[in-house]
């Protein structure tokens, strides 16, 4: 059984009304990118006892008039993320209840607690890591010492709520890190990472190359954050010094003006918009990118790297390698969380 301490409830936030429950658990579940979205779905399926619904993320006041109006496309809440995760919710036959409308909610799972919608401020929340957090550049100092909205700073707030009930995070050494900036670490639990914890299970497997130089770009842009897609070209050709290289694009990247650009800056070599990344990762000698989760697989896999962190950085953060077990600890949380 996973032991934790509660995090003590948000100052200011409406008390928790748990209903007399008579039924199956009613869970909401939060999804956002296709990442985001695909853990939700693994801890649901730990969870059969409960009756489990799921939408794309969401917001209320201010940022989700913004986010119906199409202003926040470039976000998880809305744009391409949100057509994404509802496509995968009709294929995978999951019950889905957009912006949490349809259910009286028992507890609420979500991938991100950048924003909290009001609707779900009065449940238990149990928050689940994503994966990589963003840097903490000028944008996440500004908000934390002006009391901006979190979002505007991406990942790099992720925590700073507190008004979930348990956080699970992907490790110790990320546990020390949301420590270290300031997050409570009440409820904070190490289950590690879903989509990140058995890198092994990802070394057999169909994809034909092998003894390449990955280069995985970034969305970064799409995100409208500044980046030197030459600069970046030219740093993955002098670390590939004439060896093969596969360029991996992001999914929610231009594809378009990607390939463009690679086929003026580095001609040549296979580029692939399509297909699964943690093969390739398996199966390349050499992984360059920026700042991206597909890091904590290739080190998990012990493959060299080059990016943006320092090595010693990464590998104290890299998810808990459990053998697949996280959907299934986060799980058993949730259910001491609703026997609270």
């Amino acid at each position: 059984m996973i032991s934790f301490t509660p995090a003590a409830p948000f100052v200011g936030a409406p008390a928790i009304v748990r209903p007399t429950v008579l039924r199956p658990p009613r869970v909401l579940f939060i999804g956002g990118s296709m990442n985001q979205t695909t853990q939700m779905h693994q801890i649901a399926a730990a969870f059969p006892e409960c009756d489990p619904w799921f939408t794309a993320h969401y917001a209320s006041g201010i940022p989700q008039v913004a986010a119906r109006m199409g202003i926040l496309d470039f976000t998880v809440l809305g744009g391409q993320a949100k057509r994404r995760s509802e496509a995968y919710f009709d294929e995978q036959g999951l019950q889905a209840d957009y912006e949490g409308r349809r259910n009286n909610y028992d507890l609420v799972v979500s991938s991100s607690d950048l924003v909290v919608p009001a609707n779900t401020r009065s449940k238990p929340i149990v928050v689940v890591q994503e994966g990589m957090m963003d840097p903490e550049r000028w944008i996440y100092h500004l908000v934390r010492h002006l009391g901006l909205p979190r979002w505007l700073a991406n990942t790099s707030m992720t925590g700073f709520s507190h008004q979930y009930r348990a956080f699970c995070v992907a490790s110790e050494g990320y546990r020390d890190d949301f420590i270290r900036k300031g997050v409570n670490p009440r409820g904070m639990v190490v289950t590690g990472c879903p989509n990140f914890d058995n890198a092994a299970e990802y070394l057999n497997n169909p994809f034909p190359q092998h003894g390449y130089v990955l280069a995985a770009t970034s969305c970064i842009r799409e995100t409208l954050k500044f980046e030197n897609r030459r600069a970046f070209i030219e740093k993955v050709r002098r670390v590939a010094g004439g060896r093969e290289v596969i360029f991996k694009l992001h999914p929610n990247e231009n594809i378009e003006r990607a390939t463009r650009e690679i086929e003026k800056w580095a001609p040549g070599h296979l580029i692939l918009a399509e297909g699964n990344t943690n093969h390739m990762l398996a199966n390349c000698s050499v992984l360059v990118t920026r700042y991206s989760s597909v890091l904590y697989v290739a080190l998990a896999l012990g493959k060299e790297v080059h990016a943006d962190i320092p090595l010693d950085t990464l590998r104290r953060l890299v998810p808990w390698q459990n053998g697949g077990t996280s959907a299934s600890r986060i799980a058993t949380l949730c259910r001491e969380v609703l026997a609270e």
